[in-house]
């Protein structure tokens, strides 16, 4: 398995996917002020044994760090310190709009939508990852994947 991590002042939408399928999928949404998301991910990590955590980085339009990033580098090393697995960083640009474009479409009611908007944006970053390593990996000479 592997984690995908979006993570924000307020909350943290976390998605997973396995190896087999590469298809992400939204999990949960950690509340920064009721929940430790440095205990949290590693209780994830061993409960879903998962091989590698993916954060998003957080990147201005113009490629540039955006704001965020000292909170995002602290949380990167922190996890890296804390996790035996690798943990990977994946530009996370407009996955919050991707995810607030898709829920409208889905329909349901603002709360709702609210809700998951966190955990969706993560399942954004990591197909993201999953698409990138994939293509990555593509075997140029057979066009087939390893």
């Amino acid at each position: 398995m592997i984690l995908g991590i979006d993570p924000g002042a307020r909350r943290v939408g976390i998605a997973v996917a396995d190896l087999e399928t590469r298809f992400a999928r939204p999990l949960e949404v950690v509340d920064r002020t009721s929940t430790d998301v440095l205990e949290r991910v590693p209780a994830l990590v061993a409960e879903l044994e998962v091989t590698v955590v993916v954060v998003g980085r957080p990147v201005g339009l113009s490629g540039r760090a955006g704001p965020a990033v000292t909170a995002y580098a602290e949380l990167v090393e922190a996890l890296r310190a804390r996790l035996p697995i690798p943990v990977e960083e994946f530009d996370e640009r407009f996955t919050t709009t991707i995810a607030d474009q898709g829920l409208k479409a889905a329909g349901g009611n603002r709360s709702a939508r609210d809700s998951l908007r966190d955990a969706v944006a993560a399942q954004v970053m990591l197909q993201g990852y999953l698409d990138a390593t994939r293509t990555a990996a593509l075997d140029p000479e057979s066009g087939s994947w390893p």
